[in-house]
């Protein structure tokens, strides 16, 4: 009978070890820690001002006012991951949003599925332009898209000029899924959480989304390797510059207007949201979830400030030095485990 308890022993003693080293890993998300603090701004400002969270529509405003945010900064991690960044992703989405308007003013009968399938269609290509500069013009992404952004900006107020996109030009259905919720949850926020869920499975699971972060890790190590470096670093670019896209219709139906303005500077929201939430500024490490936790953080905080009485200067403030505290976490992290990596192998 000893015998089977002792047999016993180490099993117990496996998961238990197994479960404090899931649980210390758990402590150590960053993932985790961005959503603690996305929880305790909601609470304290909800303490300070009731109304925050429960008065009228705002928890629904709470929810579906981050979902352009949120696929912006899906997009931005694929690329980011590969040691690139799109800093056209708002320019693209304002020239998506007024194409939106545009197509149901010429179209009134257009189905809105066609309309999503046109945004995410030039989307796609105006990130396939980006793509193709970055992977054989051999010249840094920040670079290329910095001079994409002003071009697609400027095509964007050569064709919108003084026009602008109102309500009357859209249809009641397309504007209704601005409005709409299913089970208390805005649709707008379904699909861009279905949209993360898609590419946040691709990037986890998927030969493609893992090859992303080894090409990220080491560019060099990953050519050598074998891997289609060129053909990944494209397809990030596509995969942004499409949710881009998406994002514009997205913009149109939640706003039901689109001026020459839309989406300017969201793109450096975009990148923020990212790095809040983890992912690495100089690539191969980062998560989708993480991005979009941080996007509804940087949403919540815009909102929460001027509730508790902060100045606009000091808004901004915040939210450049959470970006710059990210980055400095991420050095540090990443040096720390440089040094466990050399202290292993020395011990070896």
């Amino acid at each position: 009978m000893s015998t089977t308890t002792e047999a016993h022993r180490p099993d117990t003693g496996s998961r238990q070890s197994a479960l404090v080293r899931g649980l210390g890993n758990a402590l150590r998300s960053r993932e985790i820690a961005v959503a603690a603090v996305l929880v305790l701004v909601v609470l304290l400002t909800t303490l300070k001002s009731p109304s925050f969270l429960f008065g009228g529509d705002n928890f629904r405003d709470l929810l579906v006012t981050p979902s352009i945010l949120l696929l912006l900064a899906v997009g931005q991690t694929a690329v980011i991951i590969t040691r690139s960044v799109d800093l056209s992703v708002g320019s693209t989405l304002g020239l998506t949003a007024y194409l939106t308007g545009k197509l149901f003013s010429t179209y009134p009968d257009l189905p809105i599925v066609a309309v999503f399938a046109a945004g995410l269609a030039m989307g796609a290509v105006l990130g396939l332009v980006n793509g193709v500069l970055v992977a054989f013009g051999r010249v840094p992404a920040l670079v290329i898209t910095l001079g994409t952004m002003y071009i697609y900006r400027g095509i964007f107020l050569s064709w919108a000029g003084s026009d602008r996109i109102t309500a009357s030009d859209m249809p009641s259905g397309f504007l209704d899924l601005g409005t709409s919720s299913i089970l208390g949850i805005p649709i707008l926020t379904i699909i861009a959480l279905v949209v993360l869920a898609i590419v946040g499975y691709y990037l986890h699971s998927h030969r493609g989304g893992r090859e992303l972060y080894a090409i990220g890790s080491d560019p060099d190590a990953a050519t050598l390797y074998g891997l289609p470096v060129t053909r990944r670093v494209l397809s990030a670019f596509v995969l942004s510059g499409a949710l881009a896209g998406l994002a514009g219709v997205v913009y149109a139906a939640r706003y039901g207007t689109v001026s020459s303005g839309a989406g300017m500077g969201i793109e450096l929201q975009a990148v923020g949201a990212a790095v809040i939430g983890g992912v690495a500024i100089f690539g191969g490490a980062g998560t989708v979830w993480g991005a979009a936790i941080g996007a509804f953080l940087l949403i919540t905080i815009n909102r929460a400030l001027p509730v508790i009485g902060i100045q606009d200067f000091w808004q901004r403030a915040v939210v450049g030095a959470l970006i710059i505290g990210a980055i400095v976490l991420d050095r540090v992290l990443s040096a720390r485990q440089e040094r466990k990596l050399v202290e292993e192998r020395d011990h070896a």
